[in-house]
């Protein structure tokens, strides 16, 4: 509980002392603020904690799944299949938050017109605390299925970076999209690793994401169930 709430006061203080600075700000501006954010938080917790590759066992289950290994030959780690099932249950959660709570509602409203959601009388404000906090918890959650898998290291922002190339898949827009486009990379990158890796020498996985992430940019910009923007002249 102690570090939800940690989390959540990060969020916000986020919010508050940069983000809501930059408020009607070109999307290209938000996105670079956020990166520069992470260094910066990056290189505070290096100095702070040091940079060596930290243990974290809370009771997770771990390790092969005997059954499928014995029956028929088949490695799956138990965590996958917990944090797939945690993923899973979480993407359930903020859906029906978002499209069936007055709050959900009230989020959306504002990302689509900032203007018209001041018109019925939605406080900005309160609204950007709500998205960050929601944003801290999310990232907390990810953060320690990631952090038990493969240790509390910097290193693991690298693979939150992945989430760029699945919501261009996706779809900024669409919830369906971020599923469709995560599977769509998980999948795609082991296969690339196991029938495509001998023959480049490996580690596929370190760029196949972004790869494909640019052959979608080329071919169809709004990503698989995005809205194509039209603008009129």
């Amino acid at each position: 509980m102690l570090t939800i709430g940690v989390m959540v006061v990060v969020a916000w203080a986020v919010e508050r002392l940069v983000l809501r600075h930059l408020v009607n700000q070109e999307p290209i501006i938000l996105f670079m603020a956020t990166i520069g954010l992470a260094y910066v938080l990056e290189g505070i917790g290096d100095i702070v904690w040091g940079s060596d590759v930290k243990v974290l066992d809370i009771g997770l289950p771990s390790g092969a799944s005997d059954w499928l290994l014995d029956t028929y030959n088949i490695y799956l780690d138990k965590l996958e299949v917990f944090a797939a099932l945690i993923a899973a249950l979480l993407v359930g959660v903020l859906a029906i938050f978002f499209q069936k709570t007055r709050i959900g509602r009230a989020l959306r409203a504002v990302a689509d017109d900032h203007q018209a959601a001041l018109s019925v009388g939605i406080s900005l404000q309160t609204i950007w605390v709500i998205v960050w906090s929601v944003a801290g918890f999310v990232a907390l959650v990810a953060g320690t299925l990631w952090g038990v898998k493969s240790g509390v290291q910097f290193s693991l922002s690298l693979i939150a970076l992945k989430a760029l190339p699945v919501l261009i898949l996706g779809g900024f827009t669409s919830i369906p999209g971020a599923i469709v486009g995560g599977l769509i990379i998980g999948v795609g990158e082991k296969l690339a690793e196991i029938y495509v890796g001998p023959m480049v020498g490996g580690a596929i996985e370190n760029w196949f994401a972004y790869m494909l992430a640019l052959a979608f940019l080329l071919v169809r910009p709004q990503g698989l169930f995005g809205e194509r923007i039209i603008e009129r002249v």
